[in-house]
């Protein structure tokens, strides 16, 4: 009986920090992610898993799983740079969790005319790259580069059909301790056109990598006949940095 009990013991305590070490590694390290939505097409797609780094811009309650409020403020905090694809509470109920390229720091004067974004007075440099389909609309495939040399591709549908105006508006102010964040497929996304900025309070982390991705067209990718099939092989190991011109 006794060898029995020091057995259920060993079992109990070897789970206990199994567990712990997973929270330890999602709340201050890394955090799986995955992408439901085409909001930043062509570069994230529906079906996409990756990881997080937790690290990055510090911690917060929302570092911690339910955002457990343990942790006030923001600790060890470095700000987001421009281009970095952010991870963060929405702030319309401070739960769902969100994901956009930010490209609006603290104090940014930032405009829209036409699709063309200008920070600070100056129009964000882009450039066609060429036509290509998305879920049988067309679109142009544009790359933009921001003041910090830091590039990426951008969908833009040649004809939309929303019922706001997200191609112009007005220029606003990033307020102190905010950011503003936009999706890459532009004519699609709820973004801070939308929603407002985004305080750093709700930041989550910096996506960092696509680390596997399923084409979730083909098959589910929860029934193991349909894996391989549905497995994207183009996207193993996708580096989620933003390119740096020289």
């Amino acid at each position: 009986m006794n060898e029995r009990n020091s057995k259920i013991k060993k079992n109990f305590w070897q789970i206990f920090y199994a567990i712990l070490a997973a929270l330890v590694i999602r709340s201050f390290l890394y955090e799986p992610f995955s992408i439901p939505s085409g909001s930043m097409y062509p570069n994230l797609k529906v079906g996409d898993y990756l990881f997080v780094s937790k690290f990055s811009y510090g911690f917060s309650r929302n570092s911690l799983p339910f955002s457990i409020p343990l942790i006030p403020g923001r600790i060890f905090y470095k700000e987001p740079k421009r281009g970095d694809i952010v991870v963060f509470k929405t702030p319309e109920d401070n739960r769902t969790d969100y994901i956009k390229r930010l490209i609006g720091l603290p104090g940014d004067k930032i405009s829209m005319q036409s699709n063309q974004i200008f920070l600070n007075g100056n129009k964000i440099q882009s450039e066609f790259i060429n036509n290509e389909n998305y879920k049988s609309f067309n679109v142009q495939k544009i790359r933009e580069t921001l003041p910090n040399q830091k590039s990426y591709s951008v969908y833009e549908f040649e004809k939309t059909f929303s019922v706001f105006n997200t191609n112009n508006f007005d220029e606003i102010i990033v307020p102190e301790d905010s950011f503003f964040v936009i999706g890459d497929n532009r004519d699609n996304s709820q973004d801070s056109r939308y929603i407002g900025p985004i305080p750093k309070k709700n930041l989550v982390g910096r996506a960092e990598i696509v680390f596997i991705s399923f084409n979730t067209e083909i098959g589910s990718f929860l029934k193991f006949w349909t894996w391989f099939p549905a497995l994207r092989k183009d996207r193993f190991l996708v580096s989620l940095r933003p390119k740096t011109d020289s």
